[in-house]
């Protein structure tokens, strides 16, 4: 039975139970009915929060990768201009007289 189907039976039992004169043992079956369905509703609503859940979090670690990844490229070109700049420094302390010294 879906949720929908549920939710349907219930409406009908509870239209019945506001306009139907109902026994006390007919009353007893369709408020038995109805808890049965209110519990398989709750179950599916769990179930529906569970499974959305796991897709969210799902989502949620895919984006705390993508954030790692762009911080790792982000230090990788950090990473490499200062081995540029380190580079020209070492270049500079080959000349005469070496860094910081006239020629």
């Amino acid at each position: 039975m879906t949720y929908r189907e549920a939710i349907e039976e219930l409406e009908t039992i509870l239209r019945a139970l506001e306009t139907d004169a109902v026994d006390v043992d007919d009353l007893t079956t369709r408020v038995e009915r109805s808890a049965e369905l209110i519990r398989l509703c709750r179950h599916k609503l769990r179930h529906a929060e569970a499974s959305l859940d796991r897709v969210f979090d799902t989502l949620d670690d895919e984006d705390e990768a993508d954030e790692l990844a762009e911080e790792e490229e982000e230090t990788d070109e950090e990473d490499e201009d200062d081995e540029d700049d380190e580079a020209e420094d070492d270049e500079h302390d080959d000349l005469a007289g070496g860094a910081g010294r006239p020629w």
